[in-house]
């Protein structure tokens, strides 16, 4: 099997502890995340071959960075050693129904003031069959947004499959071209995308006909949205919306759908409540996906298996999902109690 590469930008989080507010009390949990890399860490832990391509500063916190991908068991020989900062993310987890909030300061971050040529995409993709991005490294700044299109053109050129998360960041889109310009021009190179419904809407201008801030969802509403999607970029080959019913911060329900053109499918419906950490289900689902579309007989299965996957994160601190692909499957076999194992 192939390599598979991941790229974008990996920062440095900063949490409040449990479901504090900023600075309630004097401290902060640290550690690393980011879509990208998630997805990274995700394929490493259910036996995926893959690397992460991206900018990270020759300092100390860079050096831990690294040092955390290398233990998850992320091929870390296609980073480039460069940049003055990591960027950082701040975190206050919501509960009830206060939301969670997301303070962003990764302005000049190494990836972020990267330009075309820095990165050797011929070494990159060197012995690799699959390339992911997301939606979140093009909204980073314009050379980050002109770096991400290169990849993927480069990535196609080279015969491998494209995945793209939409993963839309309205606090990110500041530099002057709107995320449907830039992400539709990626997205024409792009065989696989997973989103949600927001992101369909606010990145690529295709409606659900549905109200995303509701909390409600059907999924009849998605086979229209998914085809209209298809229907826009023809060269895509599958689409997978993930579904989020928001009850409050601490209960949602969470399934999927998958449409490859041949047949629409929808997955098990999971009611998840005390939710540990929802920061990076969507990048749970995307790896689960990815693993799943390699490993699995068919594409509903690599359906449940990534509804599954991305569940289960919920119930884990912490950016990266750290899961195994058996106890994905026992999931997806219907073993959901919670009860100890023994």
């Amino acid at each position: 099997m192939k390599k598979i590469i991941a790229f974008g930008e990996i920062m440095l989080r900063l949490k409040a502890p449990g479901s504090e507010r900023f600075l309630q009390s004097p401290s902060l949990e640290a550690t690393f995340g980011g879509g990208e890399a998630n997805v990274a860490v995700g394929l490493a832990r259910f036996g995926m071959d893959v690397a992460f391509a991206s900018l990270i500063p020759p300092n100390r916190i860079g050096d831990a960075c690294i040092a955390e991908l290398r233990k998850q068991g992320v091929d870390v020989s296609r980073i480039v050693r460069k940049g003055k900062r990591l960027g950082i993310y701040f975190l206050e987890a919501g509960g009830n129904q206060r939301p969670s909030v997301v303070l962003y300061d990764r302005a000049h971050s190494a990836i972020a003031e990267a330009v075309r040529g820095e990165i050797s995409w011929d070494r990159v993709f060197a012995g690799a069959g699959w390339f992911h991005i997301t939606g979140i490294t093009p909204a980073i700044s314009e050379s980050a947004a002109l770096l991400s299109l290169e990849a993927v053109l480069k990535a196609k050129e080279k015969g491998l499959t494209v995945s793209c998360d939409l993963n839309y960041r309205k606090n990110l889109w500041k530099y002057g071209r709107t995320a449907q310009e830039v992400m539709t021009e990626i997205v024409k190179h792009v065989a696989v995308v997973t989103a949600n419904e927001e992101d369909c809407q606010k990145a690529l201008g295709v409606s659900a006909d549905s109200d995303v801030e509701s909390g409600k969802v059907e999924a009849d509403h998605y086979r229209r949205l998914t085809d209209r999607v298809l229907e826009q970029f023809p060269d895509l080959k599958k689409i997978a919306v993930t579904l989020r019913e928001s009850h409050s911060a601490d209960h949602n329900g969470w399934s999927a759908v998958l449409n490859n053109r041949d047949e629409f499918l929808v997955s098990r419906k999971y009611e998840i409540r005390s939710i540990v950490d929802r920061v990076g289900t969507g990048d749970s689902f995307a790896a689960g996906l990815i693993y799943g579309l390699h490993a699995l007989k068919s594409d509903r299965e690599a359906l449940e298996f990534a509804t599954a996957a991305s569940c289960l994160k919920h119930s884990i601190p912490g950016d990266f999902p750290l899961l195994s692909v058996e106890e994905v499957k026992n999931l997806v076999g219907g073993s959901g109690s919670g009860r100890v194992q023994r």
